[in-house]
């Protein structure tokens, strides 16, 4: 199929559809004022064929991308990391098919699945022996089951959830749901075709499991990288006397912040329905209620991933219950704010890394991840005065906020 002319040929065509509308030009003013766009001569730069061959291999990683999700989603559900793990910290695909119990004839196959995840980044391969074997890297680790370790947490519900049925079906529909003139507040895509918002009371009562596997991945992803957090802005705690951790669930992140702060005295605001499942924890006050009515006072307030599930309406509501739990700057008084910033300077896989959960909340939820500037505009109508981004690790910014 010719998808372009040849070069000569184009600019000739062009040449003579300049003459022609120089020939018929009637200088009056309706004729002066149409769009000339169809007159104005385009150049247009004709790829090589070497930038073809590329174009169409980068359409190709684009549209397949998918297959690299359902390969990781595969690799989950088999337990390959867990095996591998258990292997001693590599494998080769013989030690898998007896490790996982799968049939003799599918070891082709798996080999095909691992080489696609090496090649992705998930796993490492070793082709230097004799036999070529597998192992861990750091994305691999995070999906070990059973790991001891205080910055380890089970991601494997992280990625059930992303790659479920009802988060691609909801993706699927996002060209209906631009076309809809629905009255707002916008529900998300997910919203507008199941009928019931994601995190939501109701979302239960549509599908039991799915509610399980999102909190559960909600939980392990926000809990993930506090312990780098403590100890790379150990001052973002230094001389607070207590603090308020907002949607805290069951005290992960207070128990690490006490652990490195004893004296400080915190509080665990969160849902009735997630307080009662609390372990019982003397060096911590659970408080069941809800953050756009009241939160408990405190010398800081925490919000770590809380803001970006919400609309920029909804995140000074809460901002605003936040003013009002905290003394005055003189005092101590601040809001931490731990949440994704986006931006390119952390190189471009990160910030796609970024774009890609704003997509995923844009699909998903009535929330957003926000730049700077988005972050400003929310805290000034919210009524602080200043703030600060103390650090950036990772995708995420640790910002302090001040009354």
């Amino acid at each position: 199929m010719t998808l372009f002319k040849p070069l000569p040929q184009a600019i000739a065509q062009s040449n003579t559809i300049q003459q022609s509308a120089r020939a018929g030009e009637v200088n009056t003013r309706s004729d002066r004022d149409k769009p000339q766009m169809a007159a104005e001569s385009q150049t247009i730069v004709v790829p090589t064929d070497a930038e073809l061959l590329q174009a169409q291999a980068d359409l190709w990683r684009h549209s397949l991308y998918y297959l690299t999700s359902m390969a990781l989603k595969c690799a989950v559900e088999l337990h390959i990391p867990t095996a591998i793990h258990k292997l001693g910290g590599a494998a080769s695909l013989t030690d898998l098919v007896t490790a996982l119990s799968l049939p003799q004839a599918k070891l082709p196959f798996l080999h095909r699945l691992m080489r696609l995840l090496v090649t992705s980044g998930i796993f490492v391969s070793d082709s230097n022996t004799e036999v070529e074997t597998y192992r861990l890297n750091p994305l691999s680790w995070l999906l070990v089951e059973g790991v001891e370790s205080e910055d380890h947490t089970y991601q494997k519900y992280f990625v059930l959830g992303t790659v479920s049925r009802h988060y691609v079906e909801a993706a699927m529909t996002l060209a209906d749901w631009f076309k809809k003139d629905l009255s707002p507040p916008l529900p998300s895509p997910f919203e507008e075709l199941h009928g019931v918002p994601l995190l939501h009371e109701n979302t239960p009562l549509f599908d039991k499991e799915l509610d399980m596997i999102v909190q559960e991945g909600v939980a392990a992803h926000d809990n993930l990288a506090i312990g780098t957090i403590i100890r790379e802005c150990h001052d973002l705690f230094k001389g607070v006397k207590s603090l308020t951790d907002c949607c805290g669930g069951d005290g992960t992140t207070a128990k690490a912040i006490i652990k490195a702060f004893p004296g400080i005295k915190c509080t665990v605001l969160d849902l009735p329905k997630v307080v009662e499942k609390a372990s019982a924890d003397d060096s911590i006050n659970y408080v069941a209620g809800d953050m756009f009515k009241f939160i408990p006072p405190a010398q800081a307030v925490m919000l770590k991933l809380v803001l970006h599930h919400w609309s920029d309406e909804d995140c000074v509501k809460i901002l605003e219950q936040c003013r009002k739990a905290i003394p005055s700057r003189e005092q101590g008084g601040k809001v931490i704010v731990i949440d994704i910033v986006l931006g390119p300077s952390m190189g471009p896989i990160m910030y796609e890394a970024q774009l890609l959960m704003d997509m995923l909340f844009m699909v998903n939820t009535r929330g957003k991840q926000r730049d700077e500037n988005d972050w400003r505009e929310i805290f000034m109508k919210a009524g602080f005065t200043d703030y600060e981004i103390v650090k950036k690790l990772g995708a995420r910014g640790i910002i302090e906020v001040y009354p």
